[in-house]
């Protein structure tokens, strides 16, 4: 190509030099005649042919001599290139002459293992059959024993295994205890070691402070003045008050303070707003009263909000539906037994993961059922059920997993825990509540739990007496040595264990201690 582009441009050079030149000698010769000076040109026209003609005729030659080039080096590029390929076409054949002897190899082998496990298969079937056939020899011999072993001893099989399970019971009921303590205290020594060392590992991991917390509130007042001015004329502003929070003002002889009292967590806090912002404004009345509580109600929602979202940020718990996130937020208002309800689900929501990660389980799917396992104490001041109910129908309204669902079910006991997260949210709600300092209880309910516990332990055969101590995280039994051995202890330690577990509810642990003492007197004369 580059050469008939180097000819072609020589002769379109040439052409237009003849063009030019004749187009002057043709001019001048229609100008001024046939002169001298027209000659001149002619012969000049001539010599510039003649000298365009050699350079188109070199430069012909030369485009030969580059097109011969060029078709050299294609020739040689073509030919290395074809022994190229006939290289790889070759190693090509080989590889697949190599892969083909290797498939016929593995075809052989599989062939003959086939054969082998049909051979195998064969003698596993007649093995069978001739299995089966002593078995139904052997079946038919038995029966032939026990009916013959009948008529002789004149007893049924029945009787005779009555008789004698009733002797092995008699003579074996020792055995039986004292194996029964044998493996309690293997399995204490293992087990309850290991669960000791996660569980004080994950407590000593996570430790956090409580306040306790009450039902009643204290809003500071700047004078004594203020007090009337909260009361109004005729008690007016108080009532008002009164009847949109839903709360219970106290105005006693505390100086300069007033005491906001209500169960209801959330309409308390709305009232302590309101207060306060009415102090601090100045103007006290129905309509200002009024418009303070909507501004407070909304402050009230808006933190409620922020604190689930601040929870689910920090405890990484993601993929909650809002409406999720705003009742844990109401946690936030929630009181059990004067421990914090969101402080308690954080708690138990991290307790929960870390022993969650000791046991190699899923990390996230715990910390998800620790947080919720407490979502129904948000609104069960407010619908009837108990939290566990109303916990678990918000699970499955908003489509949580079955695993969150069942642990919300299962935490207090109310049905069986069906995965091993399950357990672990019940065990970290115990160890939450039990910590010194979290919750706290009033007196009535502290004597019945109490004579509850002495009462369980009392009903049992054998005890004299028992004794609740260390604020009932122990009870001490009193047996009676003629009655009770040192080989039964154990069976009706467990025993006590089980009925205090069915009947009496309670955070963390209660032991059980059973003494047995024996004394002997006589008189000497």
């Amino acid at each position: 190509m580059e050469v008939i582009t180097i000819e072609w441009l020589y002769v379109f050079i040439g052409l237009l030099a003849g063009a030019i030149v004749a187009w002057i000698l043709t001019a001048l010769f229609f100008n001024k005649g046939y002169s001298k000076k027209s000659q001149e040109l002619l012969v000049s026209k001539q010599r510039t042919e003649e000298e365009a003609v050699a350079v188109v005729g070199e430069a012909i030659k030369k485009g030969e001599e580059r097109k011969r080039e060029i078709l050299l080096s294609i020739k040689e590029e073509v030919h290395k290139a074809k022994l190229n390929l006939e290289s790889d076409v070759r190693e090509k054949r080989q590889e697949l002459t190599r892969d083909r002897q290797r498939i016929d190899q593995k075809e052989t082998t599989l062939d003959r293992r086939s054969q082998s496990l049909e051979d195998k298969e064969k003698h596993y079937k007649e093995r069978e059959e001739a299995q089966y056939v002593r078995e139904d020899e052997l079946a038919t011999m038995e029966i032939q024993k026990k009916a013959e072993l009948e008529r002789v001893a004149g007893l049924s099989i029945q009787d005779a295994r009555q008789i004698v399970l009733g002797e092995a019971e008699i003579e074996y009921r020792h055995d039986m205890a004292v194996m029964f303590r044998r493996i309690e205290d293997e399995s204490k020594a293992t087990a309850s070691a290991k669960a000791r060392e996660i569980v004080v590992s994950t407590i000593q991991r996570y430790a956090s402070d409580y306040v306790s917390e009450a039902t009643v509130s204290v809003v500071t007042l700047p004078n004594e003045e203020m007090k009337g001015r909260i009361i109004g004329r005729e008690g007016r502003n108080i009532r008002a008050i009164e009847q949109l929070t839903g709360v219970d003002l106290i105005i006693d002889d505390t100086p300069e303070a007033v005491i906001l009292s209500s169960f209801d967590p959330i309409r308390r806090e709305i009232a302590r707003i309101s207060i306060e912002k009415l102090v601090q404004d100045g103007r006290i009345h129905p309509t200002r009263i009024e418009e303070m509580i909507r501004k407070a109600t909304r402050e009230v929602e808006d933190s409620m909000r922020e604190a689930g979202e601040q929870v689910v940020f920090e405890t990484g718990v993601a993929g909650l539906p809002q409406e999720i996130i705003h009742m844990l937020g109401r946690l936030k208002y929630r009181t059990s037994y004067g421990q914090n309800a969101l402080q308690h689900s954080i708690e138990v929501c991290r307790i929960t993961g870390m022993l969650a990660a000791e046991l190699e389980l899923d990390i996230n799917a715990a910390k998800k059922a620790g947080l919720l396992h407490d979502l129904g104490k948000a609104v069960d001041f407010e619908m009837d059920g108990s939290h566990v109910q109303l916990g678990s129908e918000f699970a499955r309204r908003y489509k949580l997993d079955a695993i969150t669902i069942n642990s919300i079910e299962s935490h207090h006991g109310d049905v069986e825990p069906e995965t091993a997260i399950a357990c672990l949210v019940a065990a970290a709600d115990a160890i939450s509540a039990a910590r010194p300092g979290a919750r706290r209880e009033n007196i009535e309910t502290y004597i019945k739990r109490i004579e509850k516990l002495e009462e369980i332990a009392e009903s049992i055969p054998g005890v004299e007496k028992s004794y609740a101590v260390q604020a009932g995280r122990e009870i001490r039994v009193i047996v009676l040595p003629e009655v009770v051995s040192d080989e039964e202890m154990p069976l009706l330690v467990h025993e006590i264990c089980k009925t205090i577990e069915q009947e009496l509810n309670f955070p963390g642990q209660i032991k059980v201690s059973m003494i047995r003492e024996s004394r002997y007197s006589d008189f000497a004369k």
